[in-house]
């Protein structure tokens, strides 16, 4: 059986080991400190997308919180990566200092996480490509926007125009930076021999 250096069909071993687990937490824990960051200024950000005239497109530097899960799974190709990376990372920028509260904070990095989960348990985890990635990413956007909708979008109807575009906007965002960029992050990483151990590494330097 093929494989290329953009896909992987080939299913390893499912079972978590600690590696697997040590790879995610530092993945979330680096995450989690960016996302603080980005929390930071997220107001001007926000308020700079907000010039262009077209309602809901403030959405499209969401991705920036959106990476945690499609990377780890992409790394760590187990069931559940994605899931724990996001959530793990919610849970280290509440404590590093989230603005956004404890349940606006740790309710979305769960349901983020377990969105973008679903591109990858669609396959089975028998493929891994940037494709899927993206799709990851997009479900991630998707689930940043159920996640948050009773808290800061209540009363805006959902199939309104704004809700729409903001939320086609989320996905966008989560798609290309939690998706596309992540994909190929992970391979100029993988390139340097630091995920040797995984299957993922291998397969880069195959």
């Amino acid at each position: 059986m093929g494989t290329s250096v953009e896909e992987e069909t080939v299913r390893p071993s499912l079972r978590w080991n600690v590696a697997d687990v040590t790879l995610t937490v530092v993945i979330a824990v680096a995450s989690g400190i960016i996302f603080w960051g980005i929390g930071l200024i997220s107001e001007p950000i926000s308020a700079a997308l907000k010039l262009i005239p077209v309602p809901g497109v403030s959405a499209l530097y969401y991705g920036l919180f959106y990476f945690a899960g499609p990377l780890a799974a992409i790394m760590v190709r187990k069931p559940g990566a994605a899931l724990f990376g996001e959530f793990i990372a919610a849970m280290v920028e509440l404590t590093v200092g989230s603005h956004w509260g404890g349940i606006g904070t740790v309710l979305p990095g769960f349901v983020q996480g377990l969105f973008a989960e679903f591109a990858f348990l669609f396959v089975m985890y028998r493929k891994w490509n940037v494709g899927l990635t993206a799709l990851s990413g997009a479900l991630a956007g998707l689930g940043g926007i159920v996640s948050t909708y009773p808290f800061y979008y209540a009363g805006v109807p959902i199939f309104g125009a704004f809700m729409m575009i903001h939320t086609l906007c989320s996905m966008i965002s989560g798609a290309v930076i939690g998706g596309v960029v992540m994909w190929y992050l992970y391979k100029g990483i993988a390139a340097t021999g630091a995920l040797s151990r995984f299957a993922s590494g291998k397969e880069v330097r195959a």
